[in-house]
């Protein structure tokens, strides 16, 4: 260990900690990272000084800081991917009235890299940087059905990691795989008043070259008699359109 470079160690602690449901022990994130419990000890206590791990000390834990949200964001807003789906996102935008928005997955949850709100439309909890449970988004669900059924599976290996926001969504990894098969068969993803009562989104994945789910494509409106299936052909498009543009199958617009 004494030969791996302290950068590679702190480097592999902020991945680690980016994958995680929430704060974790120290003794966890020392057995996760190879490291012996004295050297993790002063490489988070360094990292917490320069903010980029916090200490919960009531919980004895470990979380991302602010100077990780930060680094995160700027990310997100010189990511190519976030630059190329700009575009899409405004067409789809103007073409339905309603918000869209662009989230990757990391680890079990989305994050949100690209928003774009419809002119007189209110905030959504869906905000740029906003983290939410994979399982129970639109944008979540499309990305997780693309994946292998293993992958599934080693991101939520626990029941505990289940939590509903507003007391509905899979509360288990089965009851999950019944939502995905539900997706795969219709094509899309939706959800319903499961991140916002009132609210309800539909989504898609969108691919690279490989048909790997780089990110899920989703719109969100307010619920109502409608069907919510009824903006689903424009945004399975909008998501097909920017694969296609990922894999090189298409050039961009002049």
């Amino acid at each position: 260990m004494s030969q791996v470079p302290a950068a590679t160690r702190t480097l592999r602690v902020l991945r680690f900690l980016a994958a995680q449901p929430g704060p974790v022990p120290l003794d966890r994130i020392a057995r996760s990272c190879d490291l012996p419990r004295s050297s993790a000890y002063h490489l988070i206590t360094a990292m917490v000084a320069e903010g980029f791990v916090v200490h919960l000390p009531d919980e004895q834990r470990y979380g991302l800081g602010v100077a990780a949200f930060e680094v995160g964001s700027g990310f997100a807003r010189h990511a190519p991917l976030a630059r190329v789906a700009r575009r899409g996102l405004a067409e789809l935008v103007d073409a339905t009235g309603e918000s869209a928005q662009l989230a990757v997955l990391l680890g079990g949850d989305v994050l949100y890299i690209l928003q774009d709100r419809a002119p007189g439309r209110p905030p959504l909890v869906t905000d740029v940087g906003v983290r939410l449970p994979a399982y129970l988004t639109a944008s979540g669900r499309a990305i997780l059905a693309a994946l292998p059924p293993a992958q599934v599976r080693a991101l939520y290996p626990d029941r505990s990691l289940f939590v509903a926001r507003n007391g509905i969504g899979p509360q288990s990894l089965s009851g999950l795989r019944t939502v995905l098969s539900e997706t795969r068969a219709r094509g899309f993803a939706t959800e319903d008043g499961e991140v916002t009562p009132g609210y309800a989104s539909v989504a898609a994945a969108v691919l690279d070259h490989n048909d790997y789910p780089v990110a899920g494509l989703a719109l969100t409106f307010t619920r109502s008699a409608e069907p919510i299936s009824r903006h689903a052909d424009g945004v399975r498009r909008a998501a097909a359109l920017l694969s296609d543009r990922l894999a090189g199958r298409s050039k961009p617009a002049e």
